[in-house]
């Protein structure tokens, strides 16, 4: 598994409650630009359209031998996912509160790009508060028992 991108504000922002492993549609040129670590999902988010589910705003730059005049960096790109995932997927976006967020861009094994995707819930400024915390708390933890 070669990780491509990251959304690392994911955490933080945002209560992630279950993970979900989505293929995408990609060009050629955009799979050769991937591969080169050319992307970004960072400010991206996934929303449901017709019954289908998009990557919105994600970068994935020119591949510099494509010869594709017009490409578009940032354009929607489809998600691919089960029937199941996705019945689960938009009845929590209906339940309310609850979004879709890009979490890793990343080649499985076998050379496919994917896309894992977390449902979450937006954390306030005092559940941020508190994570802080708790990750300081832990890493002084840490070196407590490591000097013992």
């Amino acid at each position: 598994m070669k990780i491509i991108s990251g959304n690392n504000r994911a955490n933080y922002n945002y209560d992630i409650s279950n993970k979900i492993e989505a293929g995408i549609v990609l060009t050629g040129a955009e799979v050769k630009s991937l591969r080169i670590n050319t992307g970004s999902i960072r400010g991206s988010y996934i929303i449901e359209q017709n019954g289908e589910l998009w990557l919105t705003n994600s970068f994935i730059k020119k591949y510099s031998n494509s010869n594709d005049n017009n490409y578009n960096p940032s354009r929607n790109r489809k998600l691919l996912v089960t029937k199941k995932e996705f019945n689960k997927i938009s009845g929590s976006i209906k339940q309310g509160g609850f979004s879709i967020i890009p979490i890793t861009l990343y080649f499985s094994d076998n050379g496919y790009a994917k896309l894992t995707c977390g449902i979450a819930k937006g954390k306030k400024k005092i559940d941020k508060r508190e994570s802080i915390k708790k990750r300081d708390w832990s890493i002084k933890k840490q070196r407590l028992l490591k000097k013992n």
